[in-house]
């Protein structure tokens, strides 16, 4: 039986609605898991340092498709709840239509300047570092648009009452990754003998054509009669309706741009506390962090259009009730991961890096005081999402700003003076706990207004 927005919703009908999403955010997450997995094997340390190195940028530039999709999300679901669907259809249109235009335009500038940038960064000028920087970043921005509406129909499948479609998408993506990773990255350059550079270049045109599956499919669903609540129609630019998308999605924004940030700051850090192997170490524990916070991401994304589509109705006891539990769900969730985190440690960090002794020993050091972070990451990632739904962009982006830049900033940059190569890690649980407590005030301090 499908499940409406505008239904009731018990922990066990929470839970069937959001898990599609959940899902998909893991699947999307293995993208770069896998990419790091097989360049790591069978590329090296050096062209695995260098995708952990430009990755951050790359996701500065798609961060644009977070936001219109997540902020387009919120106000749809709350126009629908009004009883307004022809509007939301046309709002719908507007946002990936202008989505589609602005990848272009991002990705081929990040094509023509992404050397310069790398440069400036850190990578030192005529180096093999660099130019693995350079290839795989080209072919990756060369799909950049797809990926950004991939990003976007992630939350509009929800919004559309379709989940399990959006689920089937990016699982048909995440599997054409891993598949062509295998092939060009591990099986046709072991056969045909290609270099450690063309392994690489495998490896960013296995996720190229991974994402650009995972936006056009959804494209020519929508564009089709479908028995969803959204199609994509004709629609006029809305000036109104598109600065309050991108206010409502100014948090998932900042959250994107500023994690990337912190990750050129962290990667500055650890070359120089621990050289390539701290940046190699790093990417590990980034790429294990991106499955692990997947989990909340894709609960908050799950629920947000149902969040607003009850704010939209004025249904402040299914609102109340979503919020209670949602945060014992996420209390649930943290624990769990924590658990999972601390036992998975050394298989993990073997995989990628068990050919280099002293590099395992540095990444499995990292893993353990990292996991604890697990424990708060996932109050502020959900607290900032409810607020989005909720069309309360700023208090969103004040959140998703506290937790992935002021608070990761003050402490990779301190912490680090005191306790020397830990400090890094030490940082991130700081700023994590830091984070979760200002969330939990918010909440607090704003039940009056929203009557939850």
């Amino acid at each position: 039986m499908e499940i409406r927005l505008s239904d009731h919703f018990t922990y066990r009908k929470l839970l069937r609605f959001t898990l599609p999403s959940i899902v998909m955010m893991i699947f999307t997450s293995i993208y770069s898991v896998v990419d790091g997995f097989f360049v790591s094997n069978f590329a090296g340390k050096t062209p695995f340092a260098a995708v952990n190195f430009i990755m951050p940028f790359l996701m500065i530039l798609g961060a644009v498709g977070f936001m219109l999709g997540a902020g387009g999300s919120a106000l749809i679901a709350k126009t629908l709840g009004e009883g307004d669907r022809d509007k939301a259809n046309r709002l719908f249109s507007m946002v990936v239509y202008l989505t589609l235009i602005a990848g272009v335009v991002i990705g081929v500038a990040g094509i023509l300047f992404i050397r310069p940038i790398a440069v400036w960064l850190g990578a030192e000028e005529d180096s093999a570092f660099l130019e693995n920087c350079v290839l795989y970043g080209r072919v990756i921005l060369a799909a950049l648009p797809f990926f950004m509406l991939q990003m976007e129909f992630q939350t509009f499948f929800i919004t559309a009452e379709k989940p399990k479609l959006g689920l089937i998408v990016t699982v048909a993506s995440g599997l054409t990754n891993i598949l062509l990773d295998a092939l060009l990255v591990a099986v046709i350059p072991g056969v045909l003998g290609w270099n450690d550079e063309a392994r690489l270049f495998g490896a960013a045109l296995a996720t190229a054509l991974s994402q650009t599956i995972g936006g056009i499919i959804p494209l020519f669903y929508f564009f089709r009669h479908n028995n969803s609540l959204l199609r994509l129609t004709k629609t006029t630019l809305d000036g109104r309706a598109l600065l309050k998308i991108c206010t409502n999605g100014s948090s998932e924004l900042m959250s994107n741009v500023s994690m990337s940030l912190v990750g050129m700051l962290y990667n500055v850090q650890l070359m120089k506390y621990a050289g390539e192997d701290g940046v190699a170490a790093y990417g590990v524990l980034m790429y294990v962090s991106m499955i692990f916070m997947a989990a909340f991401i894709g609960y908050s994304i799950g629920t947000a259009p149902v969040v607003g589509y009850h704010y939209g109705a004025q249904n402040h006891g299914e609102l109340r009730g979503l919020l209670k539990k949602s945060l014992v769900l996420v209390g649930s969730f943290s624990v769990g991961m924590l658990i999972l985190g601390e036992a998975l440690a050394y298989p993990l960090s073997k995989i990628f890096v068990g050919y280099d002794q002293a590099l395992l020993e540095l990444t499995l050091r990292g893993f353990w005081i990292y996991s604890f972070s697990f424990l708060f990451s996932g109050i502020a990632i959900y607290g900032s999402g409810f607020f989005t739904a909720l069309n309360n962009g700023l208090v969103s982006a004040l959140i998703s700003f506290l937790r992935t830049l002021v608070f990761q900033i003050a402490a990779v940059l301190l912490l680090p003076l005191a306790f020397g190569m830990d400090g890094i890690w030490y940082s991130i649980v700081v700023a994590e706990v830091m984070a979760a407590a200002v969330t939990a005030l918010f909440l607090l301090g704003m039940r009056k207004k929203y009557r939850y």
